[in-house]
């Protein structure tokens, strides 16, 4: 792998992640398109741990705040109730359906097209639509309100819905505003992308090989940089300019994905 290659995935995961965009979808068209796959994916899965520390990194006061009112704060112990309840959906599912997401939906680069278009179409409806709003904080999120945003989570098992862009129209269906349900969307990563990250790293390390230090080290760096800037601006920018801007950032991307794989296959 060159690595021009491992430094641009690395910006393209960090740059994606926690924007309703799908990183996974952006990862593997680029990868397609430049004739680049790792074992098993493991290149792809490995640099998403850059992602998950930048979410440790600028969330690190409210962690450690939660963590320590844990054994007190009733507050506290439902918001990492309901994160528990959030992640779980897409945890079964994952894992039940790992082989077939892998070997046949991750290598289907027409299907990611299709979603990303149909997934922008969904943001600029759910951008026009008039909701009621009861929850302003993440941690205000009831348990069972966070199950169905666990539930929602679950489409994202398919490349090209992007997670945060369903958990993020999950949560605002079921009462958060704009910031909020992006802000517990940030906060479901940490357990769902770390559970992803454990799960393949442990079906696919015999793998790996020293000669995919370099470039994973080089990708996980460039995403973390990344990602760490995109999350300290995102919520501010989807405060102010709602989704619309990334429903058509997708829809771009899956008319020109088509085109391309029209044109070269």
């Amino acid at each position: 792998m060159a690595i021009w290659q491992a430094v641009l995935l690395g910006f393209i995961e960090g740059l994606t992640e926690f924007l309703p965009v799908s990183s996974t979808g952006h990862i593997l068209l680029a990868g397609h398109f430049l004739g680049f796959e790792s074992p098993g994916r493991t290149f792809e899965v490995l640099i998403q741990l850059g992602a998950i520390l930048a979410i440790v990194v600028v969330y690190f006061r409210q962690l450690l705040h939660i963590a320590r009112a844990l054994p007190s704060d009733a507050v506290a112990r439902r918001f990492v109730w309901a994160l528990a309840l959030a992640f779980l959906p897409a945890a079964v599912f994952g894992a039940t359906l790992h082989a077939f997401i892998k070997e046949v939906l991750f290598e289907t680069p027409m299907l990611i097209c299709v979603m990303l278009i149909l997934g922008g179409i969904v943001l600029l409806g759910i951008d026009k639509l008039d909701l009621s709003v009861r929850y302003r904080k993440a941690s205000a999120i009831p348990p069972v309100r966070a199950l169905g945003i666990g539930l929602f989570q679950c489409l994202a098992l398919i490349p090209g819905v992007s997670r945060s862009g369903a958990t993020i129209v999950g949560g605002l269906l079921l009462g958060a505003d704009k910031r909020t349900a992006a802000e517990f969307s940030f906060f479901l990563a940490l357990p769902t992308m770390a559970g992803a990250f454990a799960y393949d790293f442990y079906r696919n390390w015999e793998r790996l090989h020293v000669s995919d230090a370099l470039p994973i080290c080089l990708g996980f760096f460039v995403a973390f940089v990344t990602a760490v800037a995109v999350v300290k601006l995102a919520l501010d920018f989807i405060g102010r300019h709602g989704f619309t801007p990334f429903a058509w950032w997708r829809i771009a991307v899956g008319i020109l994905g088509l085109l391309a794989l029209t044109v070269h296959g």
